[in-house]
């Protein structure tokens, strides 16, 4: 009888242990719109200053697509995120925006616009009716979601009174060519993205014509079951960092602040998507 006692205060011991060791390790990812690489070399720093900061080890993980991540995020795999606006609203039910990333000019907000080619007759966005359009993607916050605002604030649905193509890998310069080479009547691209194909496009033949809505910046969030005082603890970390921190420098942003959930309603109206009914 003994024996058995002992046997099962060690098995569960060693289950307690499991699940002690589980819950103790969070995985960060972010939003895999660059290369692997380039990935992870972002990310593992902010790992490693989290891990030290929360008492909690965080580890750095790659996913393969968009659909892959915001699936991870969904269902808890991923504990902490770093994703662009139009991602953060999708996986918003099961995750919660801590920190908004602030950089450039913009801080903590960011816009697109909306580009032509130099000679063009289009001078506003309300000549974009019946015009093919080239667009980043339909994830693209500054390169479709800012200017789908712009134009719904001004009667004109986008999608149904508009052409619209997506870009070849989804990259900005490709809409620059695409408008360049007369593809596409207009482009849309972040504000940010102007002269990223100037080596190839002479800037004196793209001409903007709108710059579109704000948004809010990148969100880093968490999943909404973690622990108060962990989520507390983590957002303590992202807005003390100071300017010029290697973390922050491998991010490519300034700092980070304090973000609500309401912030990103401007992303969800540009994405059809409900606002969530909040307790006041």
């Amino acid at each position: 009888m003994k024996r058995t006692l002992v046997l099962i205060l060690i098995i569960f011991t060693i289950l307690l242990s499991a699940e002690f060791l589980a819950a103790e390790t969070y995985q960060l990812s972010m939003l895999p719109r660059y290369s692997s690489e380039e990935i992870n070399r972002r990310i593992s720093p902010l790992a490693r200053y989290l891990t030290k900061k929360i008492g909690t080890t965080v580890e750095a993980v790659i996913t393969n697509d968009f659909t892959q991540y915001e699936k991870r995020l969904k269902n808890g795999e991923i504990e902490i995120g770093y994703e662009n606006p139009y991602i953060y609203v999708r996986v918003s039910d099961s995750q919660e925006v801590l920190a908004m990333a602030l950089k450039g000019k913009g801080g903590d907000r960011f816009r697109g616009i909306i580009i032509v080619r130099a000679g063009s007759n289009l001078v506003s966005i309300d000549d974009l009716k019946n015009r093919k359009i080239s667009i980043v993607g339909r994830t693209s916050a500054g390169g479709f979601l800012s200017q789908k605002l712009t134009l719904m604030q001004k009667g004109i649905a986008v999608e149904k009174d508009c052409q619209i193509i997506e870009a070849m890998d989804n990259k900005q310069e490709n809409v620059i060519f695409s408008v360049y080479t007369g593809e596409a009547d207009a482009g849309f691209i972040r504000e940010s993205a102007l002269h990223m194909a100037d080596k190839f496009v002479p800037a004196s033949m793209i001409r903007v014509i709108n710059r579109s809505a704000w948004l809010p910046n990148w969100a880093l969030s968490v999943n909404r079951s973690l622990p108060e005082k962990k989520k507390k603890a983590i957002q303590n970390a992202l807005i003390s960092l100071k300017k010029n921190n290697s973390v922050l420098k491998a991010l490519t942003i300034t700092s980070f602040r304090a973000a609500t959930d309401e912030e990103y309603d401007t992303v969800r109206q540009a994405s059809g998507m409900e606002i969530p009914e909040r307790k006041k």
